[in-house]
């Protein structure tokens, strides 16, 4: 059962209980609580609605986590992680990084098993390396939930660190709360399935339903073929390079609208006002968005009110968050075209309402031309002009399958919950520990097999040799015999 949205009651009293105790304990933590994040529980709400979510909106529970997490994200460092200040070789390494998204919508972070291999590297520098990562994936989704992908193919008991592991999972317990939408478990060995079904027997119902181990026939169910790497059965051809963040937020595919001109869309494309195009649009500046059976949907009308051919083309500031349909095409004068706006399973409403549309457009000489033609020509983009901007609204009730799920996979209120934890962990530890020894045992029962056969083999052609010995006396002894009667006669 997914859990009810807080009220703005909820939240507020959740800040207040939470600058009180800045106020009053604030003190006990070193130069106090980071200035970024008593903005966060100052000026907004995403935040704090993040606490109530994970804890079920128990007010005391919330709270208790938001303080711990202040105290930590402070003595961490958290704030100020970078590419300068984590081992940039860590990154750079493949180990873990984040690439495509899930059928959700969230931010897939992946770690391929194989590169990892216990003792191998500094721990304390591995978990700065994770945290960096968080607070990228929180910056680029605005706190939206990410997907874990725990790439296992061709990983052995070697690459299996239950210290990391257990700090990964911490992470979302304790310190980012409503953040995990899935596990993703790619082509688990099956010397570890034991050990998990072991695992999925200690975790809470609504935990266990965050698990999912997948391979490349099944993986569709969760990552679509095109969004999923080559690697993995999919379409992707991605090769892993490790980008720097762009903390200036002009990434390529994100689209920023200055006052009075048009930025750069998803491709980079650049756009130079040109007066005199006439697109009627309706609604003239606000998509509405509504639910309709498990999809929100929001839908727009343009019309081609000039003597020219045109071509159109929509932009967005979050094209991650929603599918176009059609996103560009062609209208003759006169001619209507509805566009269909959807938008993915999985996103956040309230961060809907501050998304934005764009629509461009672009004269013709003909109407005669390709879609590879068209999406060329708007490449170059030089005789593009901006005809309006649309900002975005949510009106009725949100779907099912679009409200918020809880993103604490171990998320427990009860001290009970945490002993589990440590109790997995332990037992999971004590099991691999048990699968080595079981295998230096075999390694040696099989010398041990080996050197009876070798004896036995060994026996056997001794006995086979004194036969033949014994044969071969006994046919000369009878030879013998006549030879000696006719001497005595």
């Amino acid at each position: 059962m997914e859990p009810a949205q807080p009220t703005q009651a909820e939240i507020k009293e959740l800040r207040e209980q939470l600058l009180k105790k800045v106020e009053e304990d604030g003190a006990s933590i070193p130069g106090g609580i980071h200035p970024a994040d008593l903005a966060r529980i100052q000026d907004g709400d995403d935040w704090l609605r993040r606490f109530l979510l994970h804890n079920d909106r128990d007010i005391k529970e919330s709270l208790t986590m938001a303080w711990d997490t202040c105290k930590w994200r402070k003595t961490f460092g958290t704030n100020d992680l970078n590419e300068q200040t984590v081992r940039k070789d860590y990154l750079q390494d493949g180990s873990m990084f984040s690439y495509s998204r899930d059928n959700d919508g969230k931010s897939l972070f992946i770690l391929k098993c194989k590169k990892h291999v216990k003792g191998q590297r500094d721990l304390e520098e591995l978990k700065k390396c994770l945290v960096y990562w968080f607070e990228r994936l929180e910056r680029q989704d605005k706190g939206d939930m990410i997907t874990l992908f725990f790439d296992m193919s061709e990983t052995g008991l070697s690459n299996m660190d239950m210290d990391y592991t257990k700090y990964l999972i911490s992470l979302f317990k304790m310190y980012y709360p409503f953040y995990l939408n899935y596990i993703l478990i790619f082509e688990m060995p099956w010397i570890l399935n034991t050990a998990f079904k072991i695992i999925k027997t200690w975790l809470p119902e609504k935990a266990v339903k965050k698990i999912n181990f997948v391979n490349k026939s099944t993986l569709k169910n969760f990552v679509e073929p095109e969004r999923a790497l080559a690697s993995w059965g999919g379409q992707d051809n991605y090769e892993f390079v490790f980008v720097p963040e762009d903390r200036n937020g002009k990434g390529e595919k994100k689209v920023h609208f200055a006052d009075n001109q048009a930025d750069s869309s998803p491709t980079s494309e650049t756009a130079q006002a040109l007066p005199g195009l006439k697109i009627k649009i309706s609604p003239t500046d606000l998509i509405v968005f509504n639910a309709e059976g498990s999809e929100l949907t929001g839908s727009l009308s343009l019309t081609n009110a000039d003597d020219k051919i045109i071509s159109y083309k929509l932009k967005t500031t979050s094209p991650e968050t929603y599918r176009v349909k059609p996103c560009l095409g062609v209208l003759k004068p006169g001619a209507s075209v509805s566009v269909s706006v959807m938008v993915h399973a999985g996103f956040q409403l309230s961060s809907i309402s501050k998304d934005k549309f764009l629509v461009m457009g672009m004269p013709l000489e003909s109407g005669d031309i390709s879609n590879q033609e068209l999406s060329d020509l708007w490449k170059k983009g030089h005789s593009a002009t901006e005809i309006n901007r649309l900002r975005c609204s949510t009106t009725g009730g949100s779907p099912a399958d679009t409200s918020s799920r809880n993103g604490g996979i171990l998320a427990s209120s009860s001290a009970s919950s945490v002993d589990k934890l440590s109790l997995m962990c332990d037992n999971v530890a004590k099991l691999v520990q048990a699968n080595k020894r079981l295998e230096t045992e075999l390694g040696y029962a099989r010398i041990l097999q080996n050197c009876l056969v070798l004896g036995v083999a060994m026996c056997l052609i001794g006995i086979s040799y004194l036969i033949y010995v014994i044969q071969g006396v006994s046919e000369i002894e009878q030879e013998s015999c006549p030879i000696t009667h006719y001497a005595n006669a």
